[in-house]
Formats: structure tokens, sequence, C-alpha cells
């Protein structure tokens, strides 16, 4: 009897960790997943153990593999901030423009003028925009419109990259209509040219002219983000 009870008691708790790690966005599922399997490992391994059924070594075994498996992922995001202390990381911070509001986060990549960005609030948190489909677009627009007026602009944007064919000057002024967002303070307006914080004039004017090229409204780019560029610029020059 106690065994059986046991079994349901392990058997729910799957069924709820499963159920939860299927509301995860889908780039933290595989994670979520993984930390289910290893969990159940180290339950299994403990009540072999307990049991008689395993020696100690192979649970000594089995608890190294659970710590490297959790450690490796801490490891590879450290090479990176190590590098970048040798002076390494110099050239790729600088690749990578950040703009972010109250809802969202969004990233302009230098090189290919791509955007991307991922969800600070609400029904979609912690999703990336990239893993919303049209509808999930929609009800996040609609959300953004009621909650911030920067966000549905920054959303705006990304939806003119992503469906041009549905953007046009109707839908671009609809969101755009708000008005003007609030003050940048520095950190704010370095992060939006890609610029680490003791970048110089130079610097500044090199960062906006390649930016500008790319997102200008003379040739195609995106009013709200080429605004929010100027911005920077003048803020950070002034």
């Amino acid at each position: 009897m106690p065994r059986m009870i046991l079994l349901i008691a392990v058997a729910l708790a799957l069924v709820i960790l499963v159920r939860r790690a299927q509301r995860q966005p889908p780039h933290k599922r595989r994670a979520a997943y993984m930390q289910i399997m290893l969990g159940g490992a180290v339950v299994g391994v403990v009540v072999l153990t307990l049991m008689g059924k395993m020696h100690w070594i192979g649970a000594a075994l089995t608890g190294a593999l659970v710590i490297a498996r959790q450690t490796l992922p801490l490891l590879i995001r450290l090479l990176p901030m190590l590098g970048s202390l040798r002076g390494q990381g110099a050239q790729a911070a600088g690749k990578k423009s950040e703009v972010t509001s109250r809802i969202l986060k969004m990233t302009l990549d230098h090189d290919s003028g791509d955007l991307s960005g991922v969800v600070l609030e609400g029904a979609h948190q912690d999703w990336l925009l990239d893993e919303l489909d049209r509808e999930q677009l929609d009800d996040l627009m609609a959300f953004c419109q009621r909650e911030d007026a920067d966000s549905a602009q920054l959303l705006a944007s990304y939806l003119e990259q992503r469906f041009p064919e549905e953007s046009g000057a109707e839908e671009r002024s609809q969101h755009q209509e708000s008005g003007q967002s609030a003050g940048l303070i520095r950190a704010e307006a370095l992060a939006v040219l890609g610029l680490s914080d003791d970048a110089d004039h130079d610097d500044i004017v090199a960062a906006h002219r390649t930016l500008i090229q790319k997102l200008h409204p003379d040739r195609g780019g995106n009013d709200y983000l080429a605004a929010k560029i100027n911005e920077a610029k003048d803020f950070l020059l002034s």
C-alpha cells in the first residue's frame, strides 16, 4: 500500500511538472523537460539506493553527472564574460542595439538590420516574438495599446519587418499616433546605439551613422526606431 501511494504521488508530480513545462515559452521547454528527466533520475536512484538495489557508488556517479549537467550551462555563459574581461568581447558588444519598454525588449542586429525581441510582461511573458504566431502577436499588440504606447510602437516596428506585405502607412500611423516617449537616461541611450559606457564622440557618431543608414525612413526603414536612434545620439552628444 505505501508503495502504491508513493507511485501515485510521483505520477501526479510528474503530470504537474510536464504541464508546467508545456506552458513555458518554446525556447525554454527543452531545459524544463531536461530538469524533469534529471529530477526523475535522482529520485529513482535515491529510491533504489534506499531499497538496497543500487550500490552507493552508482548513486554517487549519478549525482556527479547531474551536477555536471547543471553546471555546464553556467560555464558556457561565463566564457563570453571572461573573454570580454580580456578585451575580446569589445567588438561583438557593438553589434547589437537594445530598446526596452515596459512590455518589450527589442534587439537590432547592426549587420543584418533584423529585429528580435522578448516579452517582459503579460500573458506571453518570457516568450520570444519569433515564437508567437500572428494571432498571438495581435493579442500582444492589443495588450500593448492598452497598457504602454512605447511598447505598441516597438511591436509595430517588429510587425512591419516580419510581415512587410501587411504593413502600410495607415497601420504605422495608428500605432505611432500616441505621442512622444519618455526621456532617455545615459545607459538606455548607449544600449540603443549598441555602445559601451566608455564610448566617445566619434564612437557615438559612427554608431548613429551605421544604424540610421539601415533604418532611416527615406531608405524604407522604420520611423519609430530611427527616431529612437536620433534621440539617443542627441542625448549623448548634448
